[in-house]
């Protein structure tokens, strides 16, 4: 796959990292006879996230071949350097292969990488052959395997059998330093959250069983929208099929969702339940793409949306843009940022945005949350204006601290809400909802101890798990608490956190 091959020998795992998916930890050596492909990865990654469904294929395109996919997770931010932290995240993302906790990115720096994702492919000899940066490399990889196995086969080096990678393992012993993984029960990995004020009702993306849930305050579910089994398919409440959905808006009867998995704009007409498809042809748009007629141009990962006076305005977080979807014209097109990775201010066209992951409306602007640069930013709905940052200075600038701009900072976060002309943050990598103030320009913690948990009580004193959606309906806000698997709600007048328990 690369020059040089043969000259390379792959290093081998240090011992005493955590492993996940495996019965016990792997090695090279004890690998030898097998094509080898290493996933250099980090869980709050869109471009590592879209590498996931390409290993899916490969593994089981190639599943009775001498073939093994390993991830090795090499944290970006603090949070995801804790282990169950990490272990959350393969469940949620469905991983079923073994995966290597990388923390002090000993790996990383033996194979020499450089950026994330990065798919290392070792040949049944063990000698690095491949070492591919960034997403979109299945086919490479898959033509590699049709040519390079009979090859092996017939050269007499390989070792047959399937791969190792299981789910729900038996609680291995301490000392072999692995982790059994097992799903949670409930509602699962829950993303985004909005209120239907007319009808005094919360609706939940119940992701991780790709549904959308409708409940009341007192947490009485009402009904499910979807199968529960991932695909694209449109329809009844249990006939429609969605995939990993996240973002949703009530408006004019409608609920529209951010169907990431599918890279699709859904809409569910609320009187009969009926899920439509609004926008996306299920195919994850190229880099560049500028739009188009909404049902036939692919998209990149919607993560949220917000509905605006017969617009959609969407945050495209694997394109690191927003995007506006025409309801009149069925028309979807890029609404602000340039494409490139980056936290940059200026016009809207020019502005470079890092993975905008919430959105929502203050005033006559956008108040997104650009979670790649830790950051809460605003942008104009005209065209003709700009985009401005209120918290978040770079792609590798984040903490947990309050303060005006240049002191205060965020990590990794996922959500916003807007109520009374004030912002709330769902600050994902701090276990904590912050609150900034407009007229100060004053980003404070409003709730969450900064570990991560899930504990009620007052405000200072509640713990969360990687919140990541929120919503206001009548003064209370409620949390979508995706690792704990659950509704939360904040009361203001009282001061405290509380479970809602769905029944």
């Amino acid at each position: 796959m690369t020059e040089n091959v043969r000259l390379v020998h792959a290093p081998e795992f240090p011992s005493g990292l955590t492993w996940y998916n495996s019965p016990e930890p792997l090695t090279l050596a004890g690998l030898k006879g097998k094509v080898v492909l290493l996933d250099f990865w980090t869980y709050c990654c869109i471009n590592c996230m879209h590498v996931l469904p390409d290993l899916k294929y490969l593994e089981e395109r190639f599943k009775d071949a001498p073939f093994q996919v390993i991830g090795v997770h090499c944290a970006k931010f603090p949070n995801e350097k804790v282990d169950h932290h990490v272990r959350h995240a393969i469940l949620r993302h469905g991983i079923q292969h073994p995966v290597v906790v990388d923390s002090d990115f000993s790996v990383w720096r033996s194979y020499a990488v450089r950026a994330w994702p990065t798919l290392v492919v070792v040949d049944p000899a063990g000698y690095v052959v491949g070492h591919l940066p960034g997403e979109g490399h299945r086919e490479e990889v898959e033509a590699y395997l049709e040519q390079a196995l009979p090859h092996y086969r017939a050269e007499g080096v390989v070792r047959e059998g399937g791969a190792v990678g299981l789910v729900e393992l038996p609680a291995a012993p301490a000392a072999a330093q692995t982790r059994a993984v097992r799903p949670e029960a409930a509602l699962r990995y829950p993303g985004k959250l909005a209120a239907d004020p007319a009808e005094g009702t919360l609706w939940i993306a119940d992701t991780g069983h790709h549904q959308l849930v409708e409940v009341r305050p007192d947490g009485l579910v009402l009904r499910r929208i979807g199968s529960g089994q991932p695909g694209l398919a449109d329809g009844a409440p249990a006939e429609a099929r969605l995939h990993e959905p996240q973002g949703l808006s009530v408006a004019d009867g409608t609920l529209y969702v951010a169907d990431t998995g599918n890279h699709s704009i859904r809409a569910v007409e609320l009187k009969s339940g009926r899920t439509a498809t609004l926008a996306g042809n299920g195919r994850q748009a190229p880099f560049g793409a500028r739009g188009g007629p909404a049902l036939t141009t692919p998209l990149n990962s919607p993560w949220d949306l917000l509905h605006r006076d017969g617009m959609l305005y969407i945050a495209m977080a694997g394109s690191h843009q927003l995007w506006r979807l025409s309801l009149s014209r069925r028309w979807i097109e890029p609404h602000a940022g340039s494409a490139r990775e980056e936290i940059a201010d200026g016009p809207l066209a020019v502005a470079a945005l890092a993975q905008p992951s919430g959105i929502a409306l203050l005033g006559d602007r956008l108040v997104f949350a650009d979670s790649e640069v830790s950051a809460l930013r605003t942008a104009g709905l005209d065209p003709e204006s700009r985009v401005e940052t209120l918290v978040g200075e770079g792609l590798f600038v984040f903490g947990d601290r309050d303060g005006g701009r240049g002191v205060a900072l965020l990590q990794h976060p996922l959500g916003v809400a807007v109520h009374d002309g004030w912002v709330y943050v769902a600050d994902t990598y701090n276990h904590k909802i912050r609150i900034y103030h407009t007229e100060q320009r004053v980003l404070r913690t409003l709730a969450g101890t900064g570990q991560s948990g899930a504990a009620d009580g007052p405000l200072a004193q509640a713990s969360f798990f990687e919140p990541s959606g929120l919503a206001f309906l009548d003064g209370a806000l409620y949390v979508a608490d995706t690792n704990n698997h659950a509704l939360r709600r904040v009361d203001l007048a009282a001061a405290t956190v509380s479970t809602v328990a769905l029944h």
